[in-house]
């Protein structure tokens, strides 16, 4: 007989998302916005409101392919108030069609996640790094957890996500950990006198294995389809 999960201890979830749509440089293009309100802190790799911070909205921007700008901040920033809204968030972007995008739940836990694999390899590579500002990401990860971390949890929830990242790349039959721009943001709620706090988030904790299940389905669900 298999184990009974525990059911999650709270009601709190992430907001659906928004499709929104532009045309930008005569091409058009679309995002996926969260409109979190307060409450909510992240940890990310975004190139806008990345680290770990209080946040208010995520934006995930479909931007052309051979992106030449070299302000994606100032540039995400701009869209997120062509959206409306305000107050501190966190702006992605990706050259992957987020229409795309694919989602999964857990016991509470959710991902949504873009992806592209044209370019497309092993972390541990020989060749050199590139200086100065990042390629749009192509495999972007947007997950939230219901509930409190720490701050060393927070980061620990990276680290699943990645692994459950890499985990799905292998099962879908791609060699690769990646491409080399992937970004990931974590949300989960901030912390609150009297509320239950997490310490971790790993793969075999409570919440970090909801969180590494849903990432590895959604990743699989957003894998282009291959000839």
């Amino acid at each position: 007989m298999p184990a009974l999960l525990p059911q999650p201890r709270t009601g709190v979830r992430l907001p659906a998302s928004e499709c929104l749509t532009r045309v930008e440089d005569g091409e058009r293009l679309h995002a996926l916005l969260w409109r979190l309100g307060p409450g909510w802190r992240t940890v990310s790799s975004a190139v806008l409101g990345g680290g770990i911070t209080e946040s208010e909205w995520v934006l995930n921007a479909q931007v052309a392919h051979g992106y030449r700008r070299t302000d994606p901040a100032r540039h995400l920033a701009g869209l997120a108030r062509d959206a409306g809204v305000r107050g501190p968030g966190v702006g992605l972007m990706t050259a992957a069609d987020v229409s795309a995008h694919a989602g999964a739940r857990d016991g509470g836990a959710r991902a949504v996640v873009t992806a592209g694999i044209s370019v497309r390899g092993w972390a541990a590579s020989p060749e050199a790094g590139a200086p100065g500002v990042a390629a749009p990401g192509t495999i972007n990860i947007v997950a939230a957890l219901p509930v409190a971390l720490t701050d060393a949890a927070l980061v620990n929830a990276v680290m699943t996500a990645t692994e459950a990242k890499v985990q799905a790349l292998l099962d879908a039959g791609l060699d690769c950990s990646g491409t080399p721009t992937d970004a990931v943001c974590v949300a989960a709620r901030t912390p609150r006198d009297g509320a239950e706090l997490h310490s971790f988030a790993g793969p075999r904790s409570e919440w970090g294995a909801r969180l590494a299940r849903a990432v590895h389905r959604a990743v699989l669900g957003a894998l282009p389809d291959r000839p």
